[in-house]
């Protein structure tokens, strides 16, 4: 599964060694235009800083708290993911309605996390951690 954040966002330095990713991502936080820039250790092979709008649901960053009643990207994200690991939810429409907060619950139930209905940082490391590099599919919408 790709990042994709709301608001501004870069991954760089991809043809860079080590030293300089890490110089580069010294340079993004000190400048302070950004307010995440991704540890070294989420991206090893490249730099990513961004301008989120809403505050990370981890302490060291990721994606935002999602719950009933959201609207936008995170959710699109949310609903791309679930479908890419074989939970059915509705069209991806970036709304978080009970169809798709009884998708995350059971979601949540089969990989033993608090099924509560929330996309909080432990939902959101085991969903995306278990979609990464699945790829576009017929039907999955981000590669």
């Amino acid at each position: 599964m790709s990042q994709h954040y709301a608001g501004v966002s870069f991954d760089v330095g991809q043809n860079l060694d080590y030293n300089t990713r890490n110089s580069m991502r010294n340079v993004a936080i000190q400048s302070g235009v950004w307010n995440y820039v991704e540890p070294a250790y989420l991206t090893p092979t490249w730099v990513h800083f961004d301008d989120r709008q809403n505050p990370p649901a981890c302490f060291n960053g990721g994606y935002p708290v999602v719950a009933f009643g959201s609207v936008g990207v995170y959710v699109l994200i949310l609903q791309d993911a679930l479908r890419a690991i074989g939970f059915t939810t509705t069209d991806i429409d970036g709304y978080f309605g009970p169809i798709t907060q009884r998708t995350v619950i059971n979601f949540q139930n089969s990989y033993g996390l608090v099924a509560d209905g929330i996309v909080g940082c432990l939902t959101w490391e085991t969903l995306t951690s278990n979609a990464a590099g699945i790829g576009q599919t017929a039907t999955v919408a981000y590669p």
